[in-house]
């Protein structure tokens, strides 16, 4: 089984929000169990470090991020994913697009996220942290 697991999951499981860090946590465990190949967009370490600001001192969010891409494969951004995502209007969002093309480089068969409404048009399915959960183990 291979996903890409999106940037929200990972702020679900440093800021401990609930009722989503349990999920969170169980998906980050299964990856770094190597029970899932689990991969990460370039693009969400740099979220990452901006979003976790105020969760996390400078320090302890690097090595967080550095933890995070020994633990995961990281699929980098390049111009044609950017063109194609700039281009495409199947997708209002932008960086969704690219999370889906980082996907289809990791030839994922989920994205695991809990903002599915937004990957109507992935062509990677886009699937919640439970119900991923409840359809895998």
């Amino acid at each position: 089984m291979r996903i890409l697991v999106d940037t929200n999951i990972f702020v679900d499981y440093v800021a401990k929000r609930h009722p989503f860090v349990d999920d969170a946590r169980r998906i980050i465990t299964l990856c770094v169990e190597n029970s899932v190949d689990g991969c990460i967009a370039a693009h969400t370490v740099t979220n990452l470090f901006y979003i976790l600001r105020k969760q996390m001192p400078v320090r302890e969010r690097k090595q967080f991020l550095i933890d995070l891409c020994r633990t995961f494969t990281v699929i980098g951004i390049d111009y044609a994913k950017l063109e194609f995502c700039l281009h495409n209007d199947e997708f209002d969002d932008f960086e969704d697009c690219l999370q889906d093309e980082c996907a289809k480089e990791f030839d994922a068969d989920y994205i695991i996220t809990r903002n599915i409404k937004d990957f109507t048009e992935s062509a990677v399915e886009a699937i919640e942290p439970h119900e991923f959960l409840k359809r895998q183990f």
